[in-house]
């Protein structure tokens, strides 16, 4: 039985070795719903390769030439958005770990270990899961902990509670002008604070908020 083309996730590979790209190639294309579509020695290779291929997933080394992996991330998520990104590397390294978040990345996975872990890392991208390996879950702790302890927790209420009001109508499907009727403010209120909540939980767009309210509990999914 064949899987039909829209559940294929078309994956854009990019490492500076060629052997390693085989490997992964391999690795991926064992599974029906994985399919490498374009192939890229270097990170600017790859941002050309995203202009003219159909591409859901992009996986990228962090080390190679003319563009990094993490900077061939930004470029590659200001023009595609949608897409998401793993990154692959031989480098247990924490530095490296939270420049790929930052970056933009929704996942970190080993060389050594990508035999295991790739194709797990891939599903979880496209369900929009961050793909952890066990080494960067204990540095997300440490980090966090450091911060605590340095009083930089950030604060329990990241919105105001008028900006929950806001973001709570926003997901349960109301427009703005519904809103500004029940919230009685002006439609020029509601788009403000919509573009703050966007702002400062650092979401594109409606689904995403409504993601996040769901996450909050302040609406059911």
């Amino acid at each position: 039985m064949t899987t039909p083309h829209t559940s294929v996730i078309r994956i854009l590979l990019a490492d500076d070795h060629a052997l390693v790209r085989r490997g992964v190639r391999l690795i991926l294309e064992r599974e029906p719903d994985l399919e490498v579509v374009a192939e890229a020695g270097d990170g600017a290779e790859a941002i050309e390769l995203a202009r003219t291929h159909e591409v859901d997933l992009a996986v990228m080394d962090i080390a190679m030439p003319r563009l990094t992996g993490l900077q061939a991330t930004r470029e590659l998520l200001a023009l595609k958005p949608g897409v998401r990104v793993l990154m692959l590397t031989m480098h247990d390294n924490e530095q490296y770990f939270f420049q790929a978040l930052k970056a933009g990345a929704g996942g970190y996975v080993l060389k050594s270990v990508a035999d295991r872990d790739l194709v797990a890392a891939c599903r979880a991208a496209m369900r929009d899961e961050p793909f952890l390996y066990p080494g960067a879950v204990t540095a997300l702790i440490r980090n966090y902990l450091d911060r605590v302890r340095n009083g930089e927790e950030p604060p329990e209420r990241v919105l105001t509670p008028r900006e929950e009001e806001v973001l709570k109508l926003v997901a349960e499907g109301h427009s703005s002008k519904e809103i500004a009727e029940m919230l009685f403010i002006s439609i020029k209120t509601v788009h403000r604070h919509r573009e703050n909540l966007l702002h400062k939980l650092g979401l594109r767009d409606r689904l995403e908020l409504t993601r996040y309210a769901i996450r909050a509990g302040l609406i059911e999914a």
